[in-house]
């Protein structure tokens, strides 16, 4: 099995295949753009296959991160791998970027991974020493979750642990694009559908007083 993997839920935009029955990375490109995923993710994704020697034709799984992250990141990458997945009749996961973040910092002891949600909030979301999720991702006010962090008996990672905790290192969110494709290639599709991960709801409010009325 072949997987390509896709991720824009953050300032970066990056893109990789990989094998896991040799547990390999066979071709990647990408960089932390900041903004204009859309502008350039197909193009990472060609250098991609032009590195591994593949083309569409060989990949047998789509994994792309699904947020929490940038509202519109999320929306380029979910598009781009339903896209694909549907165009070459194969299966697309989606990978949360709380579980890449805790895969690229396990630890041998229980991990509260903590997110900037900006606004005072925080998403976050803990998992055990081997993994595992201990609750689902979720979001919460700055002081809520410093009150979750001070409670928390293990370590924990993400660009809010230095909010959180002091003395906690100011850690970041972005993601190796490897975790997201290794993570992708153990997941259920029937469990793991590419749908995005909003915890905040939209800012857009429908202006009632500006609707057409229907004919």
């Amino acid at each position: 099995m072949i997987v390509l993997a896709i991720d824009t839920a953050g300032t970066g935009c990056h893109a990789a295949l990989y094998d896991p029955d040799e547990d390999r990375i066979l071709g990647a490109a990408g960089a932390d753009i900041g903004r204009g995923h859309a502008e350039r993710l197909m193009e990472f994704v060609d250098a991609a296959f032009d590195a591994a020697g593949l083309t569409l034709k060989d990949i047998d799984r789509i994994a792309v991160t699904i947020g929490p992250g940038s509202f519109t990141g999320i929306r380029v990458g979910v598009a781009a791998a339903r896209g694909l997945a549907l165009a070459l009749g194969i299966p697309a996961v989606g990978v949360s970027t709380l579980s890449a973040l805790a895969a690229d910092h396990r630890t041998a002891v229980p991990l509260l991974v903590a997110m900037d949600a900006k606004r005072d909030e925080v998403y976050w979301q803990r998992f055990a020493a081997d993994g595992s999720a201990l609750s689902p991702p979720a979001i919460a006010a700055l002081d809520a979750a410093r009150t979750l962090a001070a409670g928390h008996d293990g370590a924990i990672a993400g660009s809010a642990a230095a909010l959180l905790l002091d003395g906690a290192p100011q850690g970041g969110d972005g993601v190796s694009i490897a975790t997201v494709a290794r993570l992708g290639a153990g997941l259920d599709p029937a469990d793991h559908p590419p749908k995005p991960l909003y915890l905040r709801g939209p800012d857009a409010k429908p202006q009632a007083g500006f609707a057409i009325k229907r004919a």
